[in-house]
């Protein structure tokens, strides 16, 4: 009997325990679903995007012209001010013109003296001729008469081309502007001396920038494409603001140079731009497209292709927001759309980002509520 109440009493302490542990062990955890990965969609679309050539074109004048006085004198007057656009024949300064007009008038006084004289020889020569008939007077005397006249009638020419001069000079000391364009920065102020023709700057140039044009190298390798694109139609040219988030200007493409540069292997180009906002500035740099066709079939975002090692493809989200991996062929891509030829069809949604955390039969949620949008960049 001793050894059965100890028994007992363990018996009955191990119920106990076990009847805690059953009723307080933590329920045993069912399998969970995984947490869809978040990721960014488009659509992709049926449609086109331009074929571009880029290259990098620094903005040139059409006409810049460097104002040099064309005759010396005191630079009277300055008529414009900088920055100012002038129309072609507006004056734009004025040198002194008292000398030029004192010369005018000293030549038409000449002019004036030598016509008397020629009329007086001319006179002279009538009446020894009438003399002669009679033989009043040698033929001599006939002879030298005409030569007086011819002499005196080569003065005469002679003046009136001073005075031609003196007035092509007199003019010359209004400076008129030769083309439409904007005034630079005034070099000589009014007062000083200036020189005809002197070399170095003049008082100031005057730059046409409406239109303006856009000169750029393209490599020798794209000039078959270039060629076959100029014989369809003129090409248009697109001028961005450096980093492309802003087209500046459209004009169109005016000439290739007449040979390709062998230390380069580059051919330039110029493009000229209508430049009405005066958003183009000579001497600018810009990053010029010349579009030299359209690639047509599925328009999808450009980062919504993948290079792997079997080649180009694309996440392709199912009504189960599964994603499916998808090899395509992309026909062309300038960096914000691609254009795909096969391994697509419209209307189906493809990852954009967040490809990274994803692998075929992922489960995706959207990043933002609502259907998935297409991304389309500024044409």
């Amino acid at each position: 009997m001793k050894y059965v109440r100890p028994l007992v009493v363990c018996l009955v302490l191990g119920g106990a325990g076990y009847a805690v542990w059953h009723f307080t062990r933590p329920a045993k955890q069912t399998a969970q679903a995984p947490t869809p990965v978040p990721v960014s969609v488009a659509t992709a679309e049926k449609g086109s995007i331009p074929i571009y050539l880029p290259s990098i074109g620094n903005v040139r004048a059409l006409n810049s012209i460097e104002i040099h006085p064309q005759v010396g004198g005191v630079l009277l007057d300055v008529a414009v001010k900088e920055g100012d656009m002038v129309k072609k024949g507006q004056v734009l300064a004025v040198i002194d013109p008292r000398p030029f007009k004192a010369a005018l008038d000293k030549a038409q006084a000449q002019l004036t003296q030598d016509q008397a004289q020629l009329q007086n020889a001319q006179a002279d020569q009538k009446r020894y001729s009438a003399l002669a008939q009679k033989d009043f007077a040698s033929r001599q005397q006939v002879d030298t008469q005409a030569a007086t006249v011819n002499r005196f009638q080569g003065v005469v020419s002679a003046d009136q081309a001073s005075i031609d001069e003196a007035k092509i000079n007199l003019g010359y000391s209004v400076i008129t502007s030769p083309i439409d364009g904007k005034v630079g920065l005034r070099r000589v102020d009014p007062g000083n001396v200036v020189q005809a023709n002197a070399s170095g700057p003049g008082i100031f140039s005057v730059v046409q920038e409406q239109p303006i044009s856009v000169i750029s190298s393209l490599p020798e390798t794209d000039l078959p494409k270039l060629r076959d694109a100029m014989q369809r139609g003129p090409l248009a040219a697109l001028a961005d603001a450096p980093g492309g988030n802003r087209v500046l200007d459209r004009g169109v493409l005016a000439t290739t140079d007449n040979a390709v540069n062998s230390d380069s292997g580059t051919i330039q180009v110029r493009a000229n731009f209508p430049n009405p906002e005066m958003l183009l500035t000579p001497g600018q740099f810009v990053n010029m497209r010349l579009q030299v066709g359209t690639a047509t079939g599925i328009t999808i975002p450009h980062l919504a292709v993948q290079n792997g090692l079997d080649g180009l493809f694309v996440f392709e989200i199912d009504a189960n927001k599964t994603a499916k991996r998808k090899n395509v062929t992309v026909v062309y891509d300038d960096g914000k759309q691609a254009v795909v030829s096969d391994g697509l069809a419209p209307g189906v949604t493809v990852v954009t980002a967040g490809q990274s955390r994803i692998g075929d039969g992922t489960h995706v949620a959207f990043k933002e509520d609502g259907p998935a949008a297409s991304q389309s960049a500024e044409r």
